[in-house]
């Protein structure tokens, strides 16, 4: 018999709320029955932005922007019930991830690793009298991994080809990857910025929420020597499991970064931070292990791969294999992030782990998540 869960992904771009209502098959096939969306409000969208970093009345204004998720996230799920037909009752869980505002997973100089996500699941559950599963990394930082990438199982699931090499991008705020290598090895990590960059530089110069498909990025000019001068920054350098959020790659490492090239049209800075993405992500999948054959498929979700400009750099910087955005493998770019976190829900209802040691770096499988009843 089938399973219904429902995923609730708000990503490190802001650019909304992503949600799901997943069928499972007992032969472990899965299948989206329904799909909504919201945008997430200015005010809360400035709020989350404000909490990636230090401020005034921290723990107020984070319970607050908790509880307003919440109400938008119930919004959501009353959508999918309601174009899915189902019954809340017949729903096993939501998976409900929350805004990554700090992450601090384990490296040089921390001394006690956290992840935050803001939430509210309790009041979640109240509004639509569903089960929900909320913070799903801090199990897998608990165990020495880095709590992130945590979409890879799943990846796994939906895009693997026996005998073949496929990566998967998904490229959000923060970009990260996943390796299926023809021998069936699993790794992931994330690359480094996605769209938290792009969209920061957009907002500050057009006003725009971001560089819709790549326009303006592609109308300036790519400047190589502040390509090296970004690509200098440790992170790229670093290997193994990794992560990164908007702790590393905020304003403040941008204005940084650009001292000496204020004279540059900013146009010509946005093709650059495009360049930086790409470059970025192929420099990571390049330095995994893919055994004899590199990655001949490459699929790319989340909003990025929405940005024409930064796809066509993409097949620039993976030469030999096949960019295509994910809705040529029938999973549309929005679904599949939320989808993830719809199949570790019911991971964790069923008491299965979720986790993979190889992409996060954690001392073994771990269930994931904290259950919140309805």
């Amino acid at each position: 018999m089938s399973t219904y869960t429902i995923g609730l992904m708000s990503g490190t771009s802001l650019d909304g709320i992503d949600g799901v209502l997943l069928e499972s098959g007992a032969d472990h096939s899965h299948r989206v029955l329904a799909a909504a969306s919201s945008d997430l409000p200015d005010g809360l969208r400035l709020a989350f932005l404000g909490l990636n970093q230090s401020g005034p009345d921290e723990l107020h204004l984070a319970a607050v922007a908790a509880g307003q998720l919440a109400e938008r996230y119930a919004h959501v799920v009353a959508q999918l019930l309601q174009s899915s037909g189902l019954a809340a009752a017949q729903v096993r869980a939501i998976g409900a991830h929350g805004q990554t505002v700090r992450h601090r997973p384990p490296g040089p100089g921390i001394s006690h690793p956290y992840t935050l996500q803001i939430n509210q699941p309790a009041l979640l559950a109240e509004r639509t009298g569903i089960a929900v599963v909320a913070d799903f990394r801090s199990r897998d930082v608990a165990a020495g991994g880095q709590g992130a990438p945590l979409v890879p199982a799943f990846h796994q699931r939906i895009f693997g080809c026996k005998g073949q090499s496929v990566l998967v991008l998904n490229i959000g705020g923060i970009a990260n990857l996943t390796a299926l290598t023809a021998s069936g090895a699993v790794y992931g990590l994330d690359s480094g910025p996605g769209n938290a960059l792009l969209d920061l530089w957009c907002q500050r110069h057009t006003g725009a929420w971001f560089d819709r498909d790549g326009t303006w990025g592609a109308s300036g000019r790519e400047r190589p020597d502040l390509l090296v001068h970004l690509l200098e920054e440790p992170y790229f350098q670093q290997r193994g499991c990794k992560s990164t959020g908007r702790d590393l790659f905020h304003a403040d490492w941008l204005a940084e970064r650009l001292r000496g090239f204020a004279a540059l049209p900013p146009a010509d800075v946005q093709a650059t931070l495009t360049r930086l993405t790409a470059r970025s992500i192929a420099g990571a999948a390049q330095g995994l292990d893919w055994g004899a054959q590199g990655p001949q498929q490459v699929w790319v979700c989340g909003g990025g791969s929405r940005n024409g400009y930064l796809m066509r750099l993409l097949a620039e910087e993976l030469p030999g294999s096949a960019v295509q955005p994910s809705e040529a493998a029938g999973w549309p770019a929005h679904w599949v992030e939320p989808a993830a976190f719809a199949w570790l829900a019911l991971q964790a209802i069923e008491g299965k782990t979720g986790n993979v040691p190889s992409v996060t770096g954690a001392s073994g499988p771990r269930v994931l998540g904290a259950i919140y009843p309805a």
